[in-house]
């Protein structure tokens, strides 16, 4: 995977972002998934009133990268919302591989939790540095009210950090809001009242299908030309129009519920939102479903603006709106410039090391297993052999050489002094040998299900900083630090 040298240290950003000027009474960070540069300027023309054509003609606005891999998860956002890269934050990606039990979890899974209107067994815990929301608690004391809600657990958690009042995510299979009883406030009485009103049933008994005539819309698929589309929301409810529009209805009555921006202490509410259709193969759009998703959206940011301005004013509250990668530009747009696409399945990597190592030493399991860019070696029996573990894994790293689609291999301590390497690797998560991948390889698990889905980490996501009488300012793709500084000037 391909990487730059600009490392974007959001959190400055946002902070700096967030209290350029007076300091708001209500600050309201967006991540939108998917949400991306090419399709913003697509569609620019064609925007009606709303949140985005707003922010496109009044807002600041940059575009930033990563120094670190991107597999189309939550890494991003960590990175995002803490100003660091996985180096020194931990959350290398979603998932993470155990030792103990040779199998793959949730980076965020906490058995010490509890699901409120889940079984998921989360908490922030595993984020070791500070969060947007930590920091917003540090600088503004006890005070401040802190919420974070979305559209899925650990985007959710991360929003919220380790000092939110609370936050709420959508259980899929129940249609409801939920929460973990990490935060001290549980599930907020507003998502409670949502959940027992009929107001999820109401949205997604409802079927989503295209708002105008299929040739209206930019690139839809010769399927869509023939059949349109047509979504039942409660079997695909975040990925469809209705999840953004229950996120922005919970967030406008914890707004009103819990008083936010009422007072002299500056709010913080954290929302994320998607792009990303059912169907969508790309973060770029192409199709008339993606492109519908767009013009809702549009619709449910402004329709959060209207209300904030009128319950909370427009003067006191600062809005961000950030992109995240989540399937990057896409294979088709690839197979557009004959470019194809290649697939190594890291299972079937680890188990051809454990074979080619039993050759040398012997009939044992001596590999734990791989996930991501990385291969775990059996410590345990090495040890037990007494073998030396830094010739076993220059082996390996030799071995794993001999693949197609493997550019480069190392022992984890070598991988450290190479600077591609370097900021998309942590120690708590990283295996005993680490190998990156040629241009056009995908990796896949033995389910053969996609490991990483963003090909290009360098593509630029956008950002938009609106506040109150300010004036439209689009500034160069740049570093947080240089952006930090403009704002403060």
């Amino acid at each position: 995977m391909r990487t730059t040298h600009l490392h974007t240290t959001l959190i400055c950003l946002l902070i700096g972002c967030l209290s350029v000027f007076a300091t708001p009474k209500l600050k309201v960070v967006v991540l939108i998934d998917g949400l991306n540069q090419a399709s913003l300027d697509m569609l620019r023309p064609y925007w009606s009133q709303g949140g985005l054509r707003t922010c496109s003609e009044e807002a600041l606005h940059t575009t930033l990268s990563f120094s670190q891999w991107l597999y189309g998860g939550n890494e991003s956002t960590a990175t995002l919302l803490t100003g660091v890269s996985p180096l020194q934050h931990t959350y290398t990606m979603d998932y993470t591989f155990s030792r103990t039990d040779k199998k793959t979890h949730l980076i965020l899974e906490d058995k010490t939790q509890e699901g409120i209107g889940t079984t998921l067994q989360i908490s922030p815990k595993a984020l070791s540095v500070p969060t947007l929301a930590d920091q917003h608690r540090m600088r503004h004391g006890d005070k401040a009210k802190i919420y974070a809600i979305g559209i899925h657990p650990t985007t959710t958690v991360l929003l919220a950090g380790h000092a939110a009042n609370a936050c709420c995510w959508i259980e899929a299979d129940k249609l409801q809001w939920c929460t973990t009883s990490f935060y001290p406030e549980g599930l907020p009485s507003a998502a409670d009242e949502m959940n027992v009103s009929g107001r999820f049933a109401a949205l997604t008994t409802k079927q989503w299908t295209p708002r105008m005539d299929i040739s209206a819309y930019t690139c839809p698929t010769d399927e869509e030309k023939q059949k349109g589309f047509s979504y039942v929301s409660s079997k695909t409810l975040r990925q469809v129009p209705a999840g953004n529009t229950l996120v922005v209805e919970l967030a406008l009555a914890m707004q009103k519920t819990q008083n936010l921006g009422k007072d002299n202490t500056s709010d913080l509410l954290l929302l994320e939102m998607t792009t990303v259709s059912p169907n969508a193969a790309s973060d770029k759009i192409q199709s008339a479903e993606q492109e519908d998703l767009y013009l809702c959206l549009n619709q449910d940011l402004g329709f959060l603006m209207e209300q904030l301005n009128r319950h909370v004013g427009q003067q006191n509250y600062d809005l961000i709106i950030v992109g995240k990668p989540v399937l990057g530009i896409g294979w088709k747009e690839c197979e557009k410039a004959n470019l194809t696409r290649h697939t190594l399945n890291v299972d079937r990597m680890a188990a051809l090391t454990g074979t080619y190592l039993m050759a040398l030493y012997g009939h044992e399991r001596w590999i734990d297993g791989g996930y991501g860019q990385s291969i775990y070696l059996n410590r345990t029996l090495i040890e037990q052999k007494h073998l030396s573990l830094e010739t076993l894994q220059k082996q390996v790293a030799d071995f794993l050489m001999e693949f197609e689609g493997v550019q480069l291999a190392f022992p984890f301590r070598d991988a450290l002094n190479q600077p591609s390497i370097l900021p998309s690797v942590n120690k708590h998560c990283a295996g005993d040998v680490i190998f990156t991948l040629e241009e056009g390889w995908q990796l896949m698990a033995n389910d053969w299900k996609p490991i990483d889905n963003v090909l290009d980490d360098a593509t630029p996501m956008p950002m938009y900083y609106w506040s109150f009488n300010r004036t439209s300012w689009p500034l160069r793709p740049t570093s947080a630090l240089e952006l930090l500084n403009f704002m403060d000037y």
